[in-house]
């Protein structure tokens, strides 16, 4: 594979590897959302130090007009599913399985909505793939 292809998905697993191991690693004393107010404040930091850097001439104010609906609902969405893997793991659910169970459910998900939204066509394989996911929850919760 070429390199362009690959380092996205690397950084994606890293950082998945982290996320997780945060996540479970918060301590039951706080509030998830007194961490995860930490969290975000990190976050953009981090995001506008990378904007500055990758950006030498950069104009942070003149990108933000070019927002749109996107980016203000990815940001609830990245709250509902940081709060969902703290309760998660507060719930009990093994570093193991539980991030594993919500992906193949929100895998089967998007198979639908790629569907609905973007057209895209549901094959066989992808049939056959949901039917294997569907098999794999039943292993992982027996």
């Amino acid at each position: 594979m070429i390199f362009h292809m690959v380092w996205p998905i690397a950084l994606i697993v890293i950082s998945n590897i982290f996320y997780n191991i945060c996540s479970k690693e918060t301590p039951p004393a706080i509030d998830p959302f007194a961490s995860l107010t930490v969290t975000y404040f990190v976050g953009a930091l981090v995001s506008l130090v990378l904007y500055y850097t990758l950006n030498k001439n950069g104009n942070i104010i003149q990108e933000l007009k070019n927002i749109n609906w996107s980016g203000f609902v990815l940001g609830l969405a990245i709250v509902g599913l940081e709060a969902g893997s703290i309760y998660m793991y507060k719930a009990g659910w093994n570093i193991s399985s539980g991030h594993i169970v919500h992906s193949i459910i929100l895998s089967i998900c998007l198979v639908f909505v790629g569907a609905l939204i973007y057209h895209e066509i549901i094959t066989l394989t992808k049939i056959a793939g949901i039917l294997i996911c569907m098999l794999g929850l039943y292993l992982i919760n027996k």
